[in-house]
C-alpha cells in the first residue's frame, strides 16, 4: 500500500476525500498509523470559517493517537509498534519565548492540524520531539491527552492550590478538563454553564456542583457555594465575548482570571472594577511538555478519564458524509473521537 485516504477541508464548509502518498519519515521524524483523533472546537470553527490563524486547504485534526510504523535515521529511543500521542505544537526552539521555556506560545509556532496538515488521514509523519509514548492507555483516552493538556496548562497558569475556591465557566471539553484537573489538585471547584445537558454531564461524570450563569440568582448561589464570597479564581473556557467580559464581576477582591477560551474580538470590562479588586488577568495558550506529562500521570492514577469528556464516537471512513449533520450541527456533542 502506497496511498492513504485523507479528508481535506478544502475551503469553509467543504470537506473532500483525497488519495495521497503515504509520507516517508524524514530525519528526526516518525511515521504513525492513526488510531484515534479527537474532534476539537478548532476543527468545528475551521469548517465554518471562523477559526483565527487558519488557512485553506487544510487537513484538520490535532488530538492524535497512533502507532509508530516507521522511523527516520538515528532514532534509538523509539521503535515500531509503540503507541504514541502527538504533541501538535511544533515550536521553532529559537525565539525568546522558546528560549524561556514557553514553547506553547512560540513566536513562529506551527500547530499540526491548524497551520500544517493534521490527523484526519490514515498516516502522518511527525517530529519525534512531538511524540509522547502512551502505551497502556486506551486509544480513546490517548486522543484526549492533548485537550486535557490545554486544561492542565490553564490550571497551572492560574496557579491553583489545594483548598482554593475556583469557578470554571464553560463546560465544553477544555472547561471539563480544567475542572477535573483543578479538582484533582485539591481545589473546591464549581462549574457554570448555560446548558442544562452540560451541567448534567458535569454532575454525573465529574461529581461537581454546577450553576446556570444566566439565572437571576446566579451570584447569590455562587456566594453561597463559596461561603459568602465570590470566586477566588476564575478559569473561563467559553470563548464567548459576553461571558469573558463578565469575569471581572465574578471574582473576589484579590482574585484572578485565566482566559483559555478564545474569540475574534475585543475584551471590554469596567476598569474601576478591575482596579479596585487588584485583578490578575492572564491568557493561557496551548500546553507544554510538562502539562502533557501531568495529564499522563493523572490518567495513570485514574484521576481523569476519557468519560469525563467523551460523548460521541465516529468512523473515519464515513466522516465526510456526516460531518455537518452529526458534528457541526450536533447540539449534544461535547467531545467526539474518530476511530480509524
Amino acid at each position: 500500500m502506497t496511498t492513504m485516504n485523507t479528508l481535506v477541508c478544502q475551503e469553509p464548509k467543504v470537506m473532500i476525500w483525497k488519495k495521497r502518498e503515504i509520507p516517508m519519515p524524514g530525519d528526526n521524524e516518525a511515521l504513525i498509523k492513526i488510531k484515534t483523533v479527537g474532534i476539537c472546537g478548532t476543527d468545528i470553527h475551521a469548517w465554518a470559517g471562523n477559526q483565527p490563524f487558519f488557512s485553506y486547504p487544510r487537513v484538520l485534526g490535532h488530538e492524535i493517537c497512533g502507532e509508530i510504523v516507521g522511523l527516520g535515521k538515528n532514532i534509538n529511543h523509539l521503535h515500531n509498534g509503540q503507541q504514541v500521542a502527538v504533541i501538535p505544537y511544533v515550536a521553532c526552539r529559537k525565539c525568546p519565548a522558546c528560549r524561556s521555556g514557553r514553547t506553547n506560545c512560540c513566536e513562529n509556532i506551527s500547530v499540526i492540524g491548524v497551520h500544517q496538515d493534521g490527523g484526519f488521514s490514515e498516516f502522518l509523519s511527525v517530529p519525534v520531539a512531538n511524540l509522547l509514548v502512551a502505551e497502556g492507555i486506551d486509544p480513546e483516552a490517548a486522543a484526549l491527552i492533548e485537550p486535557y493538556a490545554i486544561s492542565a496548562h490553564a490550571v497551572r497558569r492560574a496557579a491553583i492550590q489545594p483548598g482554593e475556591q475556583v469557578l470554571v465557566v464553560g463546560a465544553g471539553p477544555i472547561g471539563l478538563g480544567a475542572a477535573a484537573i483543578a479538582n484533582a489538585d485539591g481545589a473546591q471547584v464549581l462549574v457554570a454553564d448555560t446548558s442544562a445537558a452540560r451541567r448534567a454531564h458535569v454532575e454525573k461524570h465529574l461529581d461537581l456542583v454546577t450553576l446556570d450563569p444566566s439565572s437571576a440568582d446566579f451570584e447569590a448561589l455562587l456566594r453561597a457555594a463559596f461561603g459568602g464570597s465570590l470566586a477566588q479564581k476564575v478559569i473561563d473556557a467559553t470563548g464567548n465575548q459576553q461571558a469573558m467580559n463578565n469575569t471581572v464581576n465574578l471574582i473576589r477582591h484579590g482574585g484572578s482570571i485565566t482566559f483559555v477560551g478564545l474569540f475574534k474580538g475585543d475584551l471590554q470590562f469596567s476598569d474601576p472594577e478591575f482596579h479596585k479588586k487588584e485583578t490578575t488577568m492572564m491568557g493561557s495558550r496551548n500546553a507544554t511538555e510538562e502539562d502533557f506529562a501531568k495529564v499522563g500521570r493523572l490518567m495513570a492514577e485514574g484521576k481523569i478519564t476519557a468519560q469525563m469528556m467523551l460523548t460521541h464516537r465516529y468512523a473515519f471512513h464515513a466522516l465526510a458524509e456526516i460531518y455537518e449533520q452529526q458534528v457541526i450541527n450536533n447540539r449534544e456533542l461535547i467531545k467526539g473521537v474518530i476511530h480509524f
